[in-house]
Formats: structure tokens, C-alpha cells, sequence
């Protein structure tokens, strides 16, 4: 069976945060699954529902579980998102390694209080403060990338309600179980990424993780980087690849 990979994007961006990573491997022959969250990207019109978001993740796995070993990709929200999913407690859903970028964070406390003042101030300026995003991105983001983020939409509506759901995770016990599991994890950052703040608890919970920081890079390293993104994806194929000729040869 042929590998499958599964983006999760991050909060207000939506699946075309993904395009580099989806163009690559469509050049590779695998198949990626770059899906949108609810209230985002082609389902901005949808309400947010913590929910439905983990939902959305378990049906892209699922779906793409039937035709190979899933590899789970998820940036910043989704990162959380889908440490939650693939920590939930039952069974282990068919995931074959999973990818945690720029999202060693507990979503909680004064930091996000703070974070959602902010975007609230933001949504009060002209456009909704969308020239501050624009010239946010044009610092960090080479060409190739810079229209991905914002190329399905912002989803400024869903924000400030997403980031409040996101403090019901019980990410601490999520990643005690994902350590007891047998995919291989990788936590993937920038150097410069301000939701590095629980970075040595995520380690410390889940040691047999890898731990990738990419130097000068920030909190949007998986666009701001997209070569060492592919080759870390290529990576996690090569891991799962050598892991099922393993088990076949036992």
C-alpha cells in the first residue's frame, strides 16, 4: 500500500498553507491530504466546533488509512489538534508516525490571554488589521510561499473562539499516551518560534521524539523553510518505508 500523508493547517490560514509540501510530493508519486478545518479556508462559513475539527482530522486519517500508512502533519493549531487526536484515549488511530510543528505549547494562562487581546485589537483597525498580517508574512516568507497562506482565506471570525476551545485539551495526558504508542513523532519548529515555551515538558513527556529546530526561522518555519519541511516529510516516509519492510521480514 502507498503512504499517505495528512495536513492539518494552522489557526486563521486554512489547506493552501500546504502547497509546497503537497507539490512536492505529488512530484514524488505519494498522496497528500491537505484538509481544511471548520470555519476555515473552503468552509469559512461553517462555525467553529472543537469538535468537529477533531473529527474533520479522524475522517481525513481514516479515509486515507484505508489506502496506506498515514503520516500526520500538523502546524500550530493543528499541531495541537492533532496531539490531542492521536493521544485520545482508546484505541490508537491508524497513524504510522505523526509530526508536530511549531506547537510545543500548552494553549493556556496569560501568554494566550494575552495573544487574544491582541487579535481582538487587531479585528478593530481598518480591513481588520489585514495590512498587519500582510506585512508580517512579506518579512518572513520567501515569494514561493507567501501567497499560500492567505490564498484560502483568513479566517479572522473563527480565531479568538478556536483559541478558547483550545484550553479544554488535556494535552499533558495526550502526550503520555502517545509516548506509550509505537509511531515514531517528530516536534518541528523554528528557532525563533514563540510557541517554543513548553518545549523541554513536550520532550520530556514523549522522549523518544525527535526534536528538529530549524535555526532563524519563526513560528511559520513550514512556509518560511519549505526545502528542510520536504526533506523532514521525505524523512518520516523513509522511517515508515524501513519500519514496514521490518515488520514484513519478521
Amino acid at each position: 500500500m502507498d503512504p499517505q500523508v495528512v495536513f492539518v493547517h494552522g489557526i486563521r490560514t486554512s489547506a493552501t498553507m500546504w502547497r509546497a509540501q503537497v507539490a512536492h510530493l505529488q512530484a514524488r508519486g505519494v498522496a497528500p491530504h491537505a484538509i481544511d478545518l471548520p470555519g476555515h479556508g473552503s468552509r469559512m462559513a461553517e462555525p467553529w466546533s472543537l469538535e468537529e475539527a477533531v473529527a474533520t482530522i479522524d475522517r481525513a486519517v481514516r479515509a486515507a488509512a484505508e489506502r496506506g500508512p498515514v503520516v500526520l502533519v500538523g502546524h500550530s493549531m493543528g499541531g495541537l489538534l492533532s496531539t490531542a487526536y492521536v493521544g485520545r484515549a482508546g484505541a490508537a488511530p491508524p497513524v504510522a508516525a505523526f509530526v508536530a510543528a511549531s506547537c510545543t505549547a500548552f494553549p493556556r494562562g496569560a501568554g494566550l490571554a494575552a495573544y487574544r487581546l491582541v487579535l481582538r485589537g487587531m479585528r478593530g483597525l481598518p480591513h481588520q488589521g489585514r495590512w498587519v498580517i500582510d506585512r508580517a508574512l512579506a518579512a518572513q516568507l520567501p515569494p514561493g510561499t507567501r501567497g499560500d497562506f492567505g490564498a484560502g482565506g483568513y479566517a479572522l471570525q473563527a480565531e479568538d473562539e478556536a483559541l478558547e476551545s483550545l484550553q479544554s485539551l488535556d494535552l499533558a495526558r495526550a502526550l503520555v499516551r502517545i509516548e506509550r504508542r509505537q509511531f515514531p513523532v517528530w516536534f518541528f519548529t523554528g528557532e525563533w518560534d514563540q510557541l517554543r515555551l513548553n518545549e523541554r515538558t513536550f520532550t520530556r513527556l514523549v522522549p523518544r521524539a525527535e526534536l528538529v529546530v530549524v535555526p532563524r526561522s519563526t513560528h511559520l518555519v513550514t512556509a518560511m523553510r519549505p526545502a528542510v519541511t520536504n526533506a523532514l516529510v521525505d524523512l518520516v516516509l523513509a522511517t515508515v518505508a524501513a519500519r514496514g519492510d521490518r515488520k514484513r521480514t519478521c
